[in-house]
């Protein structure tokens, strides 16, 4: 395991800054996410007959928060090297907000809509890998800048798409300008709550496996009368903070 500080550069600080994104970071090493992908595929294993039959956005039911209960998912979530990176982008008081496991089977249908999560707090998604993430099987997509510029959103509900309500912006994109978060084994990518990002179905023998961390700084307020649980386990404080 990488056991060296991973603290962001001032430049890759500043990139983040203005795209709204950065990639690859190096967290584990390739035996060390050899070994979470064993234990991964075991999870998965266990409960197949759970998964069989949901369409994408109903696995979630299986997928999310599984670092609450699991503890080698809870070990990547706590990870120094993964809450250094994490830190450079949005400050030293860090918060799990959720986690969420996106796996796209080989020759999977599913699909992740261009959208954006949210209009932007303080708040970073870190993407990290177990096994390739390319093109061909679908890695995740940005659209550098995005993050600025709140563009109106429609709920499509689609089957194949693996959002909670299908979300997808109501606005053309240009794919022309998108670019592809290749990740290898071991790195992941952060990206700002507010950047429009999406993702194309498998269409390789492979699949893709990565969990998505949301991480927010303690002083992000939620707005609306719907309230989400904001998990106290892997949240690094350096002042006494309660929400």
């Amino acid at each position: 395991m990488i056991e060296t500080s991973n603290k962001l550069s001032v430049q890759q600080t500043q990139f983040y800054e203005e795209n709204g994104y950065l990639f690859p970071v190096r967290v584990f090493s390739k035996e060390v996410a050899t070994e979470f992908r064993r234990q991964f595929d075991n999870y998965t294993q266990q409960n197949q007959e759970r998964l069989r039959g949901l369409i994408p956005r109903q696995r979630r039911a299986v997928y999310s928060g599984t670092h609450l209960s699991l503890p080698w998912v809870y070990e990547i979530v706590s990870h120094p090297c993964v809450l250094d990176a994490v830190e450079g982008v949005i400050g030293p008081n860090i918060l799990v907000w959720e986690s969420t496991w996106f796996v796209k089977f080989p020759h999977d249908k599913s699909f992740v809509s261009w959208h954006q999560d949210c209009i932007p707090p303080r708040v970073t998604t870190a993407w990290v890998a177990l096994c390739q993430s390319i093109l061909e099987n679908g890695c995740m997509q940005v659209m550098p800048g995005t993050h600025k510029v709140n563009f109106p959103q429609n709920d499509t509900y689609a089957e194949d798409n693996a959002l909670s309500r299908g979300q997808e912006l109501a606005v053309e994109v240009d794919q022309t300008k998108a670019v592809n978060m290749v990740l290898r084994p071991g790195e992941m990518s952060l990206h700002h709550i507010g950047i429009a990002h999406g993702s194309r179905a498998n269409n390789s023998d492979h699949p893709r496996i990565g969990i998505a961390i949301r991480y927010i700084a303690p002083e992000v307020v939620q707005n609306g009368v719907e309230r989400q649980i904001v998990s106290w386990p892997a949240a690094r404080m350096s002042t006494a903070t309660s929400i």
